[in-house]
């Protein structure tokens, strides 16, 4: 009797042991992985943003998004030409916090990071200012099979509970034509579309931004084996 009793005990306690261990198929993603869910923000992007407030207010936006790579560091930058708002940005995926985080500069050289989570294609992050104490909020998403980029600029004032929006910026990513456009080549470091060509030993390669490009010259044998091992698993 004591001998089963000693065995129901320590099943119980391997049973239990083996729910707190953690599942190696769980296994969280790499920051690169993480920021390929937001290959379709990669190129340059055309449009207009619309103020809330005053519906006559329309102006032109223009942004490009890029890959970077420095050693085992990656991430997204983004340029804007001419902006209402903004200078440049980065984003970054916080492994730590399995949340991203976007850092921007506006048109006074100050920085403002915002972090959140991708949600059901959405990208939604978000700071509070440390002098008015309202949240900003950023949402990013694309649309028409990834050719218009749409981002909206909510705020929710200290003392409100719902988020109200101030902005929306739309754009058209460049040189397609909504009714015709057919998505590229995948680009074989990141697997994003291809919008440009490399080449190595004869072999003609996409790549989607000037960082991809950057990279793959740098050492095409490595990302070109890195593309077929992933094409592989697919």
């Amino acid at each position: 009797m004591k001998r089963m009793m000693l065995c129901v005990t320590f099943f119980g306690l391997t049973t239990l042991l083996a729910l707190a261990m953690p599942n190696s198929g769980d296994k969280e993603p790499s920051a690169k992985e993480a920021l390929q869910e937001l290959n379709d923000f990669i190129g340059g992007w055309k449009g207009s943003s619309t103020s809330e407030k005053d519906r006559n207010a329309i102006w032109k936006e223009k942004v490009n998004w890029s890959w970077r790579f420095k050693n085992k560091d990656v991430w997204l930058t983004m340029e804007f030409d001419d902006s209402k708002f903004y200078k440049s940005g980065e984003v970054r995926y916080l492994t730590d916090k399995n949340r991203y985080q976007i850092t921007l500069v506006d048109k006074n050289d100050k920085k403002m990071v915002f972090e959140g989570e991708l949600k059901k294609n959405k990208l939604t992050v978000q700071r509070t200012d440390p002098e008015t104490k309202d949240v900003q909020q950023l949402v990013m998403y694309t649309a028409s099979e990834g050719l218009r980029f749409i981002c909206n600029i909510n705020v929710k004032p200290a003392n409100l509970t719902l988020f109200a929006k101030e902005y929306q910026i739309a754009m058209t990513k460049d040189g397609v034509n909504l009714g015709t456009g057919k998505k590229a080549p995948e680009c074989v470091v990141t697997g994003g579309l291809g919008t440009s060509t490399v080449t190595y030993k004869g072999v003609t390669y996409y790549v989607c931004c000037s960082g991809c490009r950057d990279a793959f010259n740098e050492n095409p044998e490595k990302i070109i084996k890195e593309y077929q091992e992933s094409k592989k698993k697919k």
